[in-house]
C-alpha cells in the first residue's frame, strides 16, 4: 500500500506516533528497500503460493541477492548490519507473509548463525557464503515430535564409531526441510547436547514434507528422520556443548519473530483502514460508524505499541549483550497482540475478510503458528516469571 505523507504536525494512520524518525538514515533505506521488495515481489503472488502450498526457491535465491540471509552476521559474505536493520526488515518481510521472514529467520537466525558461532573456520568457509548468497538452504533440526518446548528431552542420538558420528531419531515441524541443502541437526551424545552438519544427500537421512497444514501454508514444513546416518567427525559444531548451544539460535530467531509480528499486525490494520474508508453502508463508509472506529483505533494503537517494544529491544541489542527474557517480552506481547488486531481486521472487512483477496485471514491463520514456534506463549510468560521472581516454574 502506497504511504501518502502528511502534513507535519498532523497524526499519520500509518505511523501515527511517528516512528520513523527514531530510525537512521541507513535504517530507513534498509527497510524501504525490502518494502519495496515485498510490494514487487511477495505481495502479488503470496497468496497463490498460500493456496498452494509452496515457497518459490527463486525467491529465496533473491532474497540472498538483496543481501538480507545472515544478514547481521559478520564476514564470510554476510552484509554484518545492525539488529534494528535486520529487525526492520523482518517487520517488512512479515507484512508481506510470515512464510517469507520464517524463511529468512531460519535461514540466518537458526542455520547460519550456529555455525558462524558454533563451527569452525573449515565450516564456516565451506558453507556460510553459499547460505548468504541464497545458493545454500539451511534448516535446523531440534524440535521431535515428543519433545517442543522440552528440547532437554530430545530422543535424538549421536553415538561415535570409530572417528565418525551416527545420527539416529527423527525431528518434526522443520521449516525450510524439503527445500534444504543442508539441516543443523542437535542431538544427544555422550558428553552432552552437540550440533552437527547434515548434508542433505547424505545416506540415511530423509525429509517428508508435513501435509494439511492451514497455517504458514506459503512455508515449506517438515520432518527430518535420521536413520543410522553417518556423518565424519569434522560435521560436529566444535564450539559448543549442551543446549546453550540452540537456544542461543532460538533466541536470535525470536528477535525476528518479534519484529515480524508488527508486521503482520500492520498489514492487517492497513487493510482494515483501506477498506472501512471504501466501503459504503447505509449511504456512507463504515468508517464512520463509532464501534469501527474504536476497532481501528485498537488496531492502530497495538501495531504503534509492538513498533516502540521492538525498536526499543534492537536498541538494546545493539548496544551489547541482552538477556533472553527481553526478547521473551517482545515475543510474548507482540504476538498475541498482532493475532487480535487480525481477528479485528477479519471483523471489520465481514464476508471479505475470509478470502485469500484480502491479507487479512492469510496473516490470521500463519499468526496462529508464530503464537506457538520459537517458544509458545505459555514458555514465554514463564521465563519472564523466572525473570522477576527468581524461581523456575517449568519443573
Amino acid at each position: 500500500m502506497t504511504h501518502h505523507p502528511v502534513r507535519p504536525g498532523l497524526a499519520d494512520p500509518r505511523d501515527f506516533l511517528n516512528i520513523d524518525t527514531l530510525l537512521d538514515d541507513e535504517e530507513r533505506l534498509m527497510r524501504d528497500t525490502v518494502r519495496r521488495f515485498v510490494a514487487e515481489r511477495v505481495l502479488p503472488d503470496v497468496a497463490d503460493w498460500f493456496e498452494a502450498g509452496v515457497f518459490p526457491r527463486e525467491v529465496g535465491k533473491e532474497l540472498g541477492n538483496l543481501g538480507v540471509l545472515g544478514m547481521y552476521l559478520e564476514g564470510y559474505g554476510c552484509a554484518g548490519t545492525s539488529n534494528v536493520a535486520y529487525g526492520l526488515t523482518c517487520c517488512e518481510l512479515e507484512f508481506g507473509d510470515s512464510g517469507t521472514r520464517s524463511f529468512v529467520s531460519v535461514q540466518g537466525s537458526l542455520s547460519m548463525f550456529p555455525i558462524w558461532a558454533y563451527g569452525s573456520e573449515e565450516q564456516k568457509q565451506q558453507w556460510l557464503p553459499g547460505m548468504a548468497a541464497g545458493d545454500l538452504v539451511g534448516c535446523f533440526g531440534l524440535t521431535e515430535p515428543d519433545a517442543g518446548s522440552d528440547p532437554g528431552s530430545m530422543r535424538t542420538t549421536a553415538r561415535r564409531d570409530g572417528s565418525d558420528w551416527v545420527l539416529n531419531g527423527t525431528k518434526m515441524w522443520i521449516t525450510s526441510g524439503g527445500m534444504s541443502d543442508l539441516a543443523v541437526v542437535w542431538a544427544r551424545a555422550e558428553e552432552g547436547i552437540r550440533g552437527f552438519i547434515v548434508p542433505r544427500n547424505t545416506p540415511g537421512f530423509t525429509v517428508n514434507n508435513i501435509p494439511h497444514k492451514m497455517s504458514l501454508r506459503a512455508s515449506i514444513t517438515s520432518e527430518l528422520v535420521l536413520d543410522d546416518v553417518r556423518l565424519p567427525k569434522d560435521a560436529v559444531l566444535p564450539g559448543v556443548i549442551g543446549l546453550k548451544g540452540p537456544l542461543s539460535c532460538l533466541n536470535e530467531a525470536r528477535y525476528g519473530i518479534l519484529w515480524g509480528a508488527v508486521g503482520a499486525g500492520r498489514a492487517c490494520y492497513e487493510a482494515a483502514l483501506d477498506y472501512a474508508k471504501g466501503r459504503v453502508m447505509f449511504g456512507k463508509p463504515i468508517a464512520s460508524f463509532q464501534l469501527i472506529q474504536r476497532q481501528l483505533v485498537e488496531m492502530m494503537v497495538a501495531v504503534n505499541e509492538g513498533m516502540l517494544v521492538s525498536l526499543h529491544i534492537g536498541r538494546m541489542k545493539d548496544q551489547g549483550p541482552i538477556d533472553p527474557a527481553h526478547i521473551s517480552f517482545g515475543k510474548f506481547d507482540n504476538v498475541r497482540r498482532a493475532l487480535e488486531v487480525a481477528r479485528l481486521a477479519r471483523s471489520v472487512l465481514g464476508a471479505n475478510g475470509i478470502t485469500l483477496d484480502y491479507p487479512v485471514i492469510r496473516h490470521m491463520n500463519n499468526l496462529e503458528s508464530v503464537y506457538t514456534y520459537e517458544g509458545t506463549n505459555e514458555i514465554h510468560s514463564l521465563i519472564m516469571g523466572q525473570a522477576i521472581t527468581g524461581i523456575a516454574a517449568f519443573e
